[in-house]
């Protein structure tokens, strides 16, 4: 599991596994949604919220892309978030792009990270869908986060926890 803190975000790594290999971005795929989650990560603090873990991963389950805290004013809620980047197209948008299939995976990573970190056990849980449409095909020279992403509050439930 590769987590960042709040305070030194992306420059301090915290390896809560043993013998974990550090996530490294090889494809220009892998570096480009990197961007886009560091995006989505820097609007949310915006917005207020806080983060908890970025990339959280559980072997053979999947990835959290953003684990975040929102408070409010009479409780706070822990907030899982997919960050999606798609061109547009006439096959849907970002937003569309995260399949029920998806969900699911996003769920069963979220039920193991409050396994293993019951100290956000008792907190209410959301799940939110920062969505990113393009375009085209991007450039290195194209700023591709210079739109407002598209953040769906309560994306998709949990029927059953």
């Amino acid at each position: 599991m590769l987590c960042y803190d709040n305070s030194q975000m992306l420059s301090r790594r915290i390896n809560l596994m043993a013998n974990h290999k550090p996530l490294i971005l090889t494809s220009p795929k892998q570096r480009q949604g990197s961007l886009f989650e560091q995006q989505a990560c820097e609007y949310l603090q915006a917005q207020g919220l806080r983060l908890v873990a970025q990339n959280w991963q559980q072997p053979k389950i999947g990835e959290l892309d953003l684990i975040m805290m929102e408070a409010g004013p009479a409780w706070s809620m822990l907030v899982f978030i997919e960050v999606r980047q798609r061109k547009r197209s006439v096959y849907g948008d970002a937003a569309l792009s995260v399949t029920t299939s998806k969900q699911r995976k996003v769920i069963k990573a979220a039920q193991c990270f409050l396994q293993q970190h019951p100290e956000y056990a008792h907190y209410d849980c959301r799940f939110d869908v920062i969505a990113y449409n393009t375009a085209g095909k991007l450039s290195s020279k194209e700023n591709p986060l210079s739109d407002e992403p598209q953040w769906l509050k309560g994306a998709f439930v949990a029927s059953a926890w």
